[in-house]
């Protein structure tokens, strides 16, 4: 049965390439993600709510994810890869109007922030009350919990952080994404489980100390995501219904579910309020 006000807080549309044409210095290619396949999935998942993320292969060019928003209409949001050089007031506004609430920051293979760019990103969207949204294997950034806690903005981590579970749980950087998420200075998303795991297969039980400890640090700051159509994985991806069960798995309690289905992506991307008993 449907969830009223569920959301999947992570996922991208790709393609057509004809209409919508990917960057040439991209480093994948991702087959066709239609709109209409991504619709059916959130039926069948019994989800309401989406946000359409940005993805690396379409560099600036968010055409094909704001046209997404506009097809889901106000139940979709989405999170934009801007050039904050280049960029207008107007073009931002419009963005905003259709349902843009975030900017992306990939920086998954860097070995430190690029913390000029983050602040002129942050400068020109602070206005708007936009976050920013980073992608990055935080074990790579052993200042991150520091330059975070300068950020005067809502900060999402992609992904659980991105760190491999060979790391392990005790790993210093992940130590941090707790304490920042205790301090209320980030968000997480509970996505992705297969880009950090050591395992081929669901439920990936070398992640679930990782998503457990995450909300046990601030339930009301997790929010989960498909990272659907799942590109750029190196192994087999699990069946998207089998994903979206590893949530009851990490959470079993249903009043904490709720909240990171419905109640926190309501309050981060901006959606109406749903009133509806439990």
């Amino acid at each position: 049965l449907p969830l009223p006000g569920a959301c999947d807080c992570h996922a991208h549309i790709f393609g057509p390439v004809e209409q919508y044409p990917y960057s040439e210095n991209r480093n994948y290619t991702p087959p066709d993600a239609s709109k209409q396949a991504y619709n059916h999935l959130l039926t069948t998942l019994g989800l309401t709510r989406a946000v359409i993320v940005q993805p690396s292969v379409y560099g600036f060019d968010n055409r094909a994810t704001l046209d997404a928003i506009i097809a889901g209409g106000p139940n979709f949001r989405g999170v934009a890869v801007i050039n904050p050089d280049e960029i207008d007031k107007d073009e931002l506004e419009r963005m905003h109007e259709i349902g843009i609430r975030g900017v992306r920051v990939n920086q998954a293979y860097n070995r430190g922030l690029d913390l000029d760019y983050l602040r002129r990103v942050i400068k020109k969207i602070s206005p708007l009350g936009w976050h920013v949204q980073l992608f990055a294997d935080i074990s790579n950034f052993p200042d991150f919990k520091r330059e975070l806690s300068q950020l005067a903005i809502d900060v999402v981590i992609d992904h659980m952080g991105f760190v491999s579970t060979s790391k392990g749980i005790g790993n210093q950087c992940f130590q941090d994404l707790l304490d920042l998420l205790r301090d209320k200075k980030c968000w997480v998303k509970l996505s992705g489980a297969y880009r950090i795991t050591c395992q081929d297969n669901v439920p990936y039980s070398d992640v679930t100390p990782f998503a457990q400890a995450l909300v046990e640090a601030n339930c009301e700051r997790c929010i989960w995501g498909s990272d659907w159509p799942h590109p750029h994985v190196d192994i087999p991806v699990a069946n998207d219904g089998d994903l979206l069960d590893l949530l009851s798995l990490w959470v079993p309690e249903t009043e904490s579910r709720h909240k990171i289905l419905v109640d926190n992506p309501a309050k981060l991307y901006d959606f109406p309020a749903i009133s509806v008993p439990r």
